[in-house]
């Protein structure tokens, strides 16, 4: 068998046994989900405990939780029986890991656990073993082989105890009304979380970097103001301020290459784009981005209420700002 068919039978393996876990999933699933959500929701936490591979697949877990605005620590066994287990309060939720639910360093804490009163959720191969027998509510990720071609190594029970983690954090995510809002506040430093914070008012082009004009300027004038701003358009607006149309540099090739006599000469108003696409100050960026996407355009601009240029997006700041 060569190498890229043993990749594909390793693959395989694991989507076997992803596909019996799916058939497993029942109301004990409902029940772990509701338990977290009962903890998450009066302040209380969730410990994740696991060893070796298992722990490593908690740390994921735990990351995943925290990100998702359910507050999460990892537990390690030796340093809790150390001292750690100041950590563990009543009403915390626990979420242990072992495949065979029979690891000694676990069994070790478990006492301690529950004399805590803590709700335990177990994560295992083993439901009838130590660990399942001590759970309030067992998630069943047996497997009938691993992946390993020597069905030693972890291999698929540690895919399907990611997958269930995985499963228990979205269904959480949705039990408790969590939003993409709530996802960028927890995340500020990213370009998801200025995309999904920031608006357009905070974005936009303002003062020397924004021009409007009247419709009547000869276009002439206008490109000298729009070079002078190193503005990729410019805004008409009426003199009473509302917004007339825009003119950019594509709106002045084109007037300039369909030969027409004399343009620089000629108002702006004759050559400008009527009817641009507008967005209101207080949209969100990923609004922003959306409309600049769908329209196929470089250049957005913000109103006010009352339809009042207010300011310009121009697609050329978003990397400088760090939105994409």
């Amino acid at each position: 068998m060569d190498p890229l068919e043993k990749a594909r039978r390793v693959i395989s393996l694991e989507i076997e046994e992803l596909g019996r876990l799916l058939d497993r999933i029942d109301g004990s699933f409902v029940t772990a989900v509701e338990m977290l959500k009962a903890t998450v929701g009066k302040g209380a936490k969730i410990l994740i405990v696991g060893v070796g591979k298992s722990g490593n697949i908690g740390s994921k877990l735990a990351a995943t939780l925290n990100s998702t605005g359910a507050p999460a620590t990892v537990l390690n066994c030796q340093d809790a029986i150390h001292g750690d287990l100041g950590l563990v309060n009543a009403g915390d939720s626990v979420i242990a890991l072992s495949y065979s639910g029979e690891t000694a360093e676990l069994l070790t804490l478990l006492p301690h656990l529950k004399r805590r009163q803590i709700h335990l959720i177990a994560i295992t191969g083993k439901p009838g073993s130590t660990l399942g027998r001590a759970a309030d509510c067992i998630l069943d990720i047996h497997v009938n082989r691993e992946a390993c071609p020597l069905n030693l190594a972890p291999t698929a029970s540690t895919t399907n105890t990611l997958v269930i983690g995985d499963a228990l954090a979205m269904v959480l995510l949705e039990a408790r009304g969590f939003t993409k809002e709530h996802f960028a506040e927890l995340h500020p430093g990213g370009s998801l979380g200025r995309a999904l914070l920031m608006r357009a008012g905070d974005i936009m082009r303002t003062g020397d970097r924004f021009v409007t004009v009247t419709p009547d300027l000869p276009v002439r004038e206008v490109i000298s103001k729009m070079t002078a701003a190193r503005a990729g358009a410019v805004i008409v607006v009426e003199t009473s301020g509302v917004l007339s149309g825009i003119f950019t540099q594509g709106d002045f090739a084109r007037a300039f290459q369909s030969g027409e006599p004399d343009i620089g000469s000629r108002p702006v108003g004759d050559h400008m784009t009527r009817n641009p696409v507008t967005i209101r100050e207080d949209k969100l960026v990923g609004e922003v981005l959306r409309l600049l996407e769908e329209n196929h355009i470089d250049d957005l601009v913000v109103l006010d209420e009352n339809r009042v240029p207010l300011g310009m997006i121009d697609t050329q700041d978003l990397t400088r700002l760090q939105i994409v």
